[in-house]
């Protein structure tokens, strides 16, 4: 039965996609380039309309066991139409943020998800208290900007969220959650539906339409597969984000050592800095998808290890992050303080 449901999602999205299309150009909800943009001439965006909806039908049609329907399409909704009031209009970043935050707290309060504790590796268990709802909402903020961020090449977000949902797919199956690994599972074939036509070369843009509703749906299902387990289960879907989360992170450094506003728009993402490296658009997208893959593994192996294996698995893993952000650029052009480090110990 999950097959068929799979089939459907992705099919829906084949053929949803080129309506989206003509309805982007007829309602101005294209992208226009720029000095930031890589692409020269004018793209519709407007594809994570095709992605909502290829999921929605999908959904409503196989309807898998679980009682979160309501809460889950009303915030996914709200943040669909805040994406497309975006692409249409180019809203400010406070209403986006308004958008964002409805969604979150319809999650939250009206769906009841919340991270209200977590077990320590150790022994003990932490209780957030009244700091459950403002930590949850600010980590369904924070992972839908984060996937927002990295949506600057043809095909790079899309790839990214699919292989993320996979990646949550496998993990809400070895943890014995049926829902999640559904959902996430129909949502992928869903996207990777659309990335046949997102792809590069691109002839639409998923937008912000795309980009934050995947980064919102990703950041619930994570929430449903890991809320009130152990602190280090709670780290499993960062890693397998690791490529939005981490250039999310040294996005934000890179402006504080700049002393640029934290919203300021560059052109130092991770994507900007392959670019600059000498790799083509194709190879970036391929390597940064290489590199999501790999924190979905690492996610996997890390949701099995013991405590200390795990503690080695995520130094390993920060060691090798940094020595690559360094080498590349990420963080500004004259941080590299473990490379300095390394040369000065020869």
């Amino acid at each position: 039965m999950l097959a068929y449901a799979l089939v459907l999602a992705f099919v829906a999205s084949i053929v949803l996609t080129p309506f989206v299309k003509r309805l982007a150009y007829r309602i101005g909800a294209v992208d226009r380039p720029n000095y930031r943009k890589v692409h020269a001439r004018i793209m519709p965006r407007l594809g994570g309309l095709a992605i909502y909806l290829s999921f929605v039908i999908t959904y409503l049609i196989y309807r898998p066991d679980g009682d979160f329907d309501k809460a889950l399409l009303i915030g996914a909704t709200i943040i669909i139409i805040t994406g497309v009031l975006d692409d249409m209009l180019e809203i400010t970043a406070k209403a986006k943020m308004l958008g964002q935050l409805a969604a979150a707290l319809v999650i939250v309060v009206y769906g009841e998800i919340q991270v209200e504790f977590i077990n320590l590796p150790f022994g003990g268990e932490l209780d957030f208290g009244y700091f459950a709802i403002p930590l949850t909402i600010i980590w369904i903020v924070g992972i839908t900007n984060a996937v927002n961020l990295i949506d600057g090449l043809d095909g790079l977000a899309a790839g990214v969220s699919t292989i993320a949902l996979v990646t949550l797919s496998a993990m809400a199956i070895l943890m014995g959650n049926p829902f999640v690994a559904t959902v996430t599972a129909i949502l992928a074939a869903s996207t990777l539906g659309f990335l046949v036509y997102n792809f590069y070369p691109a002839r639409i843009f998923m937008g912000d339409t795309g980009a934050l509703f995947l980064g919102f749906m990703i950041s619930v299902f994570s929430l449903l597969g890991f809320k009130g387990v152990t602190m280090f289960a709670l780290i499993i879907p960062v890693i397998m984000l690791g490529v939005p989360v981490s250039d999310t992170f040294f996005a934000i450094v890179r402006r504080l050592r700049e002393k640029q506003p934290l919203s300021a728009a560059d052109k130092s993402h991770l994507h900007h800095c392959l670019l600059n490296v000498g790799f083509t658009h194709r190879q970036t997208v391929l390597i940064i998808y290489s590199i999501a893959a790999l924190f979905g593994v690492t996610a996997l192996i890390f949701s099995q290890a013991t405590v200390w294996g795990a503690l080695l698995l995520v130094a390993v893993m920060l060691v090798i992050i940094e020595l690559f952000v360094e080498m590349i650029g990420l963080a500004g052009k004259n941080y590299r303080p473990l490379l300095n480090f390394l040369k000065f110990t020869k």
